[in-house]
C-alpha cells in the first residue's frame, strides 16, 4: 500500500459549456473559536499570511487563503504538504485559548468550475442567487443532495468544496449540469460597452 497522498479523483476533467476540474490535493485546516479575538486573528495572520475574512468572504495571500465558514469557524487553505505544520503552529499559538484546530485535507474534495457561464451551471443544483456574488464571496449551501461550500475564486471561476466521500457524485453532477446544449442562460452577462 502506498503512503503517497492522492486526490479523490486524480484530476478528473469534463469540458462542457464550462470546464469542470477536480483541483487536486489541497491543504485544509478548520479553526473554530472566537474569530474576533485578537489572539485568534493574529494566529491566523501568522500561520496563513492572510487577514481574518469578513463574513461570507475569503482572503488570499500567495498560496494561502482563509475562508469564512460560520460566525465561529474559518477554513485555512494552504499547500497540502504544509497543512500539518500550519495546524501545529496554529495550535501552539492558540494554546490556552478557546479554539480547536483540525486538519481536514484528506476528508474533502475540491472542484474548479471555469467559464463565463459558471453561475448558470451551478444555479441548476444550488439554492443560491449567484448574481449577488462578487470575487472573494463564499457561500455554504447544497449541491443537489450534498453539502458544499462555493466561492468566486476568479473572474470566470468558482471553487466548490465537498466531502471526499461524495466526490464521484459531485463530479458526475457537475458534468451533467454543464453539458453542452443544456445552458439555461439565467445570468446573461451584459454586452461589453463600446467606449
Amino acid at each position: 500500500m502506498s503512503d503517497l497522498a492522492q486526490s479523490a479523483l486524480t484530476g478528473a476533467e469534463f469540458e462542457g459549456f464550462v470546464t469542470i476540474r477536480e483541483a487536486g490535493l489541497q491543504g485544509m485546516i478548520t479553526l473554530r473559536g472566537d474569530l474576533g479575538a485578537k489572539a485568534v486573528m493574529q494566529a491566523v495572520k501568522d500561520a496563513a499570511g492572510c487577514a481574518m475574512p469578513a463574513a461570507r468572504r475569503v482572503t488570499t495571500s500567495g498560496t494561502s487563503s482563509v475562508a469564512w465558514m460560520s460566525p465561529d469557524e474559518v477554513m485555512i487553505l494552504c499547500p497540502h504538504d504544509k497543512a500539518e505544520g500550519t495546524a501545529r503552529a496554529l495550535a501552539t499559538a492558540l494554546e490556552g485559548s478557546f479554539a480547536t484546530v483540525a486538519v481536514v485535507s484528506d476528508a474533502r474534495a475540491v472542484f474548479s468550475v471555469q467559464g463565463a457561464a459558471w453561475r448558470d451551471a451551478l444555479a441548476k443544483i444550488c439554492p443560491v442567487d449567484f448574481s449577488t456574488l462578487a470575487q472573494g464571496d463564499i457561500r455554504r449551501t447544497r449541491a443537489a443532495q450534498v453539502a458544499a461550500a462555493i466561492w468566486v475564486s476568479g473572474k470566470d471561476e468558482a471553487t466548490l468544496v465537498c466531502f471526499r466521500s461524495v466526490a464521484g457524485y459531485v463530479f458526475d453532477l457537475l458534468s451533467t449540469v454543464s453539458a453542452k446544449g443544456t445552458e439555461p442562460d439565467l445570468y446573461r452577462l451584459p454586452p461589453e460597452s463600446s467606449q
